[in-house]
C-alpha cells in the first residue's frame, strides 16, 4: 500500500512540491516525549539530539503546544510539519548546545497520556490466527478497547498482575488520528492520521481463556499497553505495506510479518472504526500482532518495526514481591 503524498515533504524545488515527486530533498519530522529538567515535553528528534518544542518556542520566536497531546488536539502539528519543513532546518542548527538534549541520557516518556479511544485489533495477520488455532476474522475486524490507565511508554516497566499466571506481549504498529472525523473513506484515510508509532500490548492470556468475555479485563491491567518512543509522521514511511513488525523477546525475535499480511490493513481499519464513532485527535488504533510472546519476571520485550526507533520494556512479575522501582509508579 503505497502512502498517497501529502504537502509536507521538505522540497527545494516549487514544481516538484506541486507535483507530488519526491526527486528533491525531504525531511520529514520526528517527534517524541521526554522527561527533563523536571518536567516532561515534547522534543523533534535530531541528529544533534533532542530539541524541546519549549527550546524551539525560546529561541525561535514560536509558540507551538509543548506536549504532543496539545498539537495533536489544537491541530498543531499539521503546522508544526510545515514550519519545520520551510524554516526550521537552520533554526535548529543554530540552537546552543544547552538546548539540546542528548538523546542517550533521556527518560523517554508516553508520546501522551489520555487518548480518548484505544482500539485494539485482534488476529489481524492470518499467520498468528493459524497459530492459535484460530480462524482470522472475515469482514468485521475483532476489536477491542483499553484505557489509558494501561500506558506506559519505553523503558518504563510492564507488571505481571497477581491475578495472571500467563501474560503475552504483542509487537504492533500503531495509528495515531490526526483530527476529529467520521465516515472516512479508505482512499482518504492519510488524510485524518497524524503518525504512526510502535506499541507493546499485553494480555493476561489464562484470564482470557476462561471466558472470551474476559477480554476487556484480560487487555485492561495498569502497564498493559506501551507505545513509544516517537511518533513517524507519514511522509517517513513511503510504503506501509512493507513495513515488517517484529515482537521481540529478550533479544531474539519471537514472531514477525509484514503488514502487507494483515486481513485488514490499516486504510481499511481507519475507515471502518471512523463509520462507527466519531474518531477523535490522539485516539491510537493498535493494528494487531505478528505473535505473542509469554513474558515472565526479568524478560525484556521489544517491538521492532522498520525505520522506527526500537520500542522496549522490562517485565516484573508482581507476584515476585512488590514493585519498588520507579518506573513502576
Amino acid at each position: 500500500m503505497e502512502l498517497p503524498q501529502r504537502v509536507f515533504f521538505c522540497y527545494t524545488d516549487g514544481d516538484a512540491a506541486r507535483s507530488g515527486h519526491r526527486e528533491q530533498e525531504e525531511n520529514p519530522m520526528k517527534l517524541a516525549t521526554a522527561a527533563y529538567h523536571n518536567r516532561e515535553g515534547a522534543c523533534i528528534l535530531s541528529p544533534r539530539g533532542l530539541i524541546p518544542i519549549a527550546a524551539v518556542n525560546r529561541r525561535c520566536n514560536c509558540n507551538w503546544p509543548t506536549g504532543l497531546a496539545g498539537l495533536l488536539a489544537t491541530g498543531a502539528l499539521a503546522r508544526l510539519q510545515a514550519w519545520y519543513c520551510a524554516e526550521a532546518q537552520g533554526a535548529l542548527a543554530a540552537l546552543p548546545g544547552t538546548e539540546v538534549l542528548p538523546a542517550s541520557e533521556m527518560r523517554w516518556r508516553p508520546p501522551y497520556r489520555h487518548p480518548h479511544k484505544i482500539w485494539g485489533i485482534g488476529l489481524n495477520y492470518r499467520e498468528h490466527a493459524a497459530d492459535l488455532a484460530e480462524s482470522a476474522p472475515q469482514g468485521i475486524p475483532a476489536s477491542f478497547m483499553k484505557p489509558d490507565t494501561a500506558l506506559i511508554g519505553h523503558g518504563d516497566t510492564i507488571q505481571i498482575p497477581t491475578a495472571s499466571e500467563r501474560t503475552t506481549a504483542e509487537a504492533e504498529l500503531g495509528i495515531i488520528i490526526g483530527r476529529k472525523c467520521r465516515h472516512v473513506a479508505r482512499a482518504d484515510w492519510l488524510k485524518v492520521v497524524a503518525g504512526f508509532t510502535a506499541v507493546i500490548d499485553m494480555t493476561a492470556e489464562d484470564i482470557l481463556r476462561q471466558n472470551p468475555r474476559y477480554l476487556t479485563l484480560a487487555k485492561s491491567f495498569d502497564t498493559f499497553f506501551s507505545f513509544g518512543p516517537a511518533i513517524l509522521t507519514p511522509e517517513e514511511i513511503p510504503d506501509i505495506s512493507r513495513l515488517e513488525v517484529a515482537t521481540v523477546l529478550n533479544g531474539r525475535v519471537h514472531a514477525a510479518n509484514s503488514v502487507a499480511n494483515m486481513t485488514f490493513p490499516p486504510d481499511f481499519l481507519v475507515s471502518y472504526h471512523s463509520r462507527g464513532m466519531t474518531l477523535l485527535p490522539g485516539d491510537i488504533i493498535s493494528t494487531g500482532t505478528p505473535g505473542a510472546a509469554v513474558i515472565r519476571d526479568g524478560d525484556v520485550v521489544e517491538a521492532r518495526i522498520t525505520g522506527f526507533p526500537r520500542l522496549s520494556n522490562p517485565v516484573r512479575d508482581l507476584k515476585s514481591g512488590p514493585c519498588h522501582e520507579e518506573r513502576c509508579d
